[in-house]
């Protein structure tokens, strides 16, 4: 049954690529129309950290002989798909202006539509429950609670950075 956890884990590797050609075609058009880019810092680090995820996820079934459980992994395999139809909810919803990096289009409104209707970060939402499920899936609970405590303190970095970005570009 690691095989179903297996091939989810490519698809997510997959949907990362996926992520990177849209981002980098949102980045150009951002870019174009006078974005300004912000948290170039904490960029590097958030992409280790999810590479991070994936080799964990990937390794440690494997090196610590951990058995499918599938009352657990099935579960979790459902929160991965709908973690992955909201980020790609979200990243309709935003459009060219969705990014993996900090890049603010000076004079855009905010987005308040989609999942932006009802919470400001709905991304980041799909990011934590995928963090914490897509481990869990494979049993690779110490992957998941790195990730979680990791990601946590990098979430208010890069929140604290889009917040201080969005304010500096409505003033001007």
């Amino acid at each position: 049954m690691y095989a179903v956890y297996y091939v989810v884990l490519l698809a997510v590797g997959f949907e990362r690529i996926a992520e990177l050609v849209v981002a980098k075609r949102n980045a150009a058009w951002s870019l174009a129309r006078g974005g300004v880019e912000s948290g170039f810092g904490h960029y590097p680090v958030m992409v280790v950290l999810h590479v991070g995820l994936l080799v964990g996820c990937l390794i440690e079934p494997i090196a610590a002989h951990r058995t499918f459980e599938p009352l657990l992994a099935w579960p979790m395999i459902a929160l991965v798909l709908a973690a992955q139809g909201l980020r790609w909810w979200c990243i309709a919803t935003l459009g060219p202006q969705w990014n993996t990096r900090v890049i603010v289009v000076p004079g855009l409104p905010l987005v308040r539509t989609g999942p932006y209707r009802w919470f400001n970060h709905p991304n980041y939402v799909a990011v934590v429950v995928e963090g914490a499920a897509l481990p869990l899936a494979g049993s690779a609970w110490i992957t998941a609670v790195t990730f979680a405590c990791l990601n946590a303190a990098l979430l208010t970095v890069r929140l604290r950075c889009e917040v201080r970005a969005l304010a500096a570009t409505a003033t001007t």
